[in-house]
């Protein structure tokens, strides 16, 4: 049964948005193309019409995820340089932290299912953890710090512990921490 918002929406974006929520919230290997089709309110076929399986699936909601971190990034610059840029960006993280229902980074989940990195989805993983390194190098070195290839790695890993932190500990304390760290990182 479909709602009228179900009508409304084309089918490759309501097998996106369903599957983003199902992959987040109970892992990807954990939801069948059944749940899939089933939630997304779609046939079988509609579903292969639009993704050759569902490891192409896994691929576009993992485009779709990092394109709205890009999109949040890209803001975020386009107000910011160097320091403050850095900073913003570290707030967009430890905010992520603190929502309801925050399950960890989807990326880093997903590469926890996907242990090998030639797979697609990995592949996937990879090119937005480069791009990501590259924003923090770019506005770690606008921000003046001598040495951004580093901080940049070393701020990549804050991030990715921030993450788990945020889902297993206190997420406020871990907010804290993470901008504290990344200030830190500015001075050192």
């Amino acid at each position: 049964m479909t709602t009228g918002a179900t009508d409304r929406t084309h089918p490759r974006e309501r097998l996106l948005d369903t599957a983003g929520r199902l992959f987040y919230t109970q892992g990807i290997h954990a939801v069948g193309v059944e749940q899939l089709v089933t939630e997304a309110g779609v046939t079988r076929a509609t579903f292969y019409r639009h993704f050759a399986g569902k490891e192409g699936l896994v691929v576009a909601y993992l485009e779709a995820r990092g394109a709205g971190v890009e999109d949040a990034v890209a803001a975020i610059l386009a107000a910011h340089r160097g320091r403050a840029a850095l900073l913003a960006i570290m707030d967009m993280i430890g905010d992520n932290l603190c929502r309801p229902g925050f399950r960890g980074c989807g990326f880093l989940n997903a590469a926890a299912e996907y242990p090998d990195p030639a797979h697609p989805v990995r592949i996937r993983i990879a090119e937005h953890r480069r791009w990501f390194h590259g924003v923090l190098r770019t506005v770690v070195g606008d921000a003046g710090h001598p040495d951004p290839e580093r901080v940049a790695r070393a701020l990549v890993v804050l991030r990715d512990g921030a993450m788990v932190g945020g889902y297993l500990d206190d997420p406020r304390t871990i907010r804290a921490t993470l901008r504290e760290t990344a200030e830190n990182f500015l001075t050192s």
